[in-house]
């Protein structure tokens, strides 16, 4: 019989995956992110849900995860959060699938829509790592807590990471509500339409991006 401790040893390690994904190209990438078993949401998918837009775009937004709609077209962003999302890209002169990428800090649906666990969160993050280096943006914009802690570290809130421009493994990055967070709570959409504010102005300051 199969030894279950050579299966074991055989198993890649987390660090192991991380650098395989780190090598893999746009195909290869969509490929690992389709049958990827990595964590308990894939149980639960329809379809993993690796991004959309532009992939030489400059500018890049994350969210926290796929919803219903999102796990049933395979594409982030496409209920009514995602038109309130068009209508702030629109705000500041952009589109989407135009010098836009859109993505999620986890490729697959939670259960019920809840926030991603931590650790199906940190068995995605090398996904969504590979993306941003392959689409190289100029500035990254996270939409929400879940983003914001998951690309930053730690558990600071969204009033204290508003209003700054941080940094992403030398990517700028604007923090800023995530629009199912507007549709609940409008009177916070006047603090976004700051945020996407200083996320233009930080882009105009921002040097060319080297070919």
């Amino acid at each position: 019989c199969d030894d279950p401790r050579a299966e074991a040893a055989a198993a890649p390690t987390d660090h192991d995956r991380a650098e395989i994904i780190r090598r893999m190209d746009w195909p290869a990438l969509e490929r690992a992110v389709a049958v990827c078993d990595a964590c308990r949401l894939a149980r639960g998918r329809t379809q993993a849900v690796l991004g959309v837009g532009d992939r030489n775009a400059e500018w890049m937004f994350i969210g926290e995860a796929p919803g219903a709609e999102e796990d049933q077209r395979g594409e982030p962003f496409v209920g009514q959060a995602g038109r309130l999302l068009d209508s702030m890209l629109a705000a500041i002169d952009l589109r989407r699938g135009e010098n836009v990428y859109i993505a999620n800090i986890v490729k697959c649906r939670p259960p019920g829509n809840r926030n991603p666990e931590p650790d199906e969160a940190g068995a995605c993050l090398p996904f969504l790592r590979r993306q941003i280096e392959l689409i190289r943006p100029r500035l990254l914009i996270a939409l929400g807590k879940v983003a914001a802690t998951n690309l930053l570290g730690g558990d600071a809130s969204i009033a204290s990471l508003r209003g700054k421009v941080h940094s992403y493994a030398g990517t700028p990055m604007v923090v800023t509500y995530h629009p199912a967070y507007l549709l609940r709570n409008l009177p916070d959409k006047a603090k976004s339409w700051e945020d996407l504010c200083l996320a233009r102005d930080t882009m105009a300051s921002l040097p060319p991006r080297p070919d």
